[in-house]
């Protein structure tokens, strides 16, 4: 089901299923800044990547004991939730833990994901509850996919990213879906980062240590692009699939599991520990021009 919300400035539709942005619409100028979900290429537009980002080792985590299996990136962006329309601009989806999800995740939960238009900009808030008498283990990423170039004019050479605090980006190579320790380092010209299709032949750029807080998605030939702003996200990941003209921006807290990882959940890198009837929070915000 899809569902929108809208301002003087910008259409924004979701759908239900995973509480999934799907598009962004100028208002005055019909441009569409999201990836068009081209089954051939990608059939996703913004997934939320709960209760795990990225791949775990055999897909497969070990937690008091036990073993339970989940796939890559987890599953709230397939399932359905319940949403609230809080006004033309405003909306809130939620999910609850189930008995099924309760077989591969032994954690009780509420995630909330709350979209917000203000101007041009738009907001989407995640909110962890945990709901259970002990702590919770979770990881949680943002996967808006965007589109290059804008409306199919020009090339997906025409566009880069600009970097608001970094002069050289170093990024972990993944092998089998998982992080190795291979690394590059890029130098940046003015801090930007042209876009290529052979940039991602290897899959996602994923940084540990990036300093930016801000990205600016930008092209040669007009003003058109959008500035993607986030706070409290240790990891990132800049992502297309093979020769598909968009590009993700991926704020994260959490990661896909080391190659070397024993699988222990409570030793994984970038889980969030939530204690009892406790909230969690996190925010990006992505400005449209």
């Amino acid at each position: 089901m899809i569902v929108s919300i809208k301002n003087e400035h910008l259409i924004i539709d979701f759908s239900t299923k995973g509480a999934e942005l799907q598009r962004i619409v100028g208002t005055d100028s019909t441009i569409n800044y999201m990836w068009n979900g081209d089954v051939k290429f990608w059939g996703k537009f913004s997934p939320v990547l709960f209760p795990i980002v990225g791949a775990l080792k055999d897909n497969t985590y070990l937690y008091q004991g036990k073993k339970y299996e989940l796939s890559r990136h987890g599953f709230a962006r397939d399932m359905e939730f319940d949403y609230e329309l809080i006004s033309t601009a405003e909306i809130i989806f939620k999910l609850k833990s189930t008995e099924e999800t309760l077989k591969n995740y032994p954690f009780q939960f509420e995630l909330q994901l709350k979209y917000r238009l203000h101007g041009a900009s738009l907001q989407c808030t995640y909110q962890v509850l945990n709901l259970a008498k002990e702590t919770m283990l979770f990881a949680i990423g943002a996967h808006p996919a965007f589109a290059a170039p804008l409306n199919n004019e020009g090339a997906y050479t025409d566009y880069y990213l600009q970097f608001n605090n970094d002069d050289e980006l170093t990024f972990h190579h993944i092998a089998h879906n998982l992080i190795s320790d291979k690394t590059t380092t890029v130098e940046l010209k003015d801090k930007m980062l042209p876009l290529t299709h052979e940039l991602f032949y290897e899959d996602a750029l994923v940084f540990k240590n990036l300093k930016s807080n801000q990205i600016r998605l930008l092209n040669k030939k007009n003003y058109n692009g959008l500035n993607f702003h986030f706070e409290g996200f240790p990891y990132f990941g800049v992502w297309a699939a093979i020769n598909a003209n968009f590009v993700c921006l991926e704020p994260w807290c959490g990661i896909a599991d080391s190659l070397n990882h024993n699988q222990q959940l409570e030793e994984k890198e970038g889980m969030e520990k939530l204690p009892a009837g406790q909230t969690w929070e996190r925010s990006w915000e992505v400005c449209c021009f």
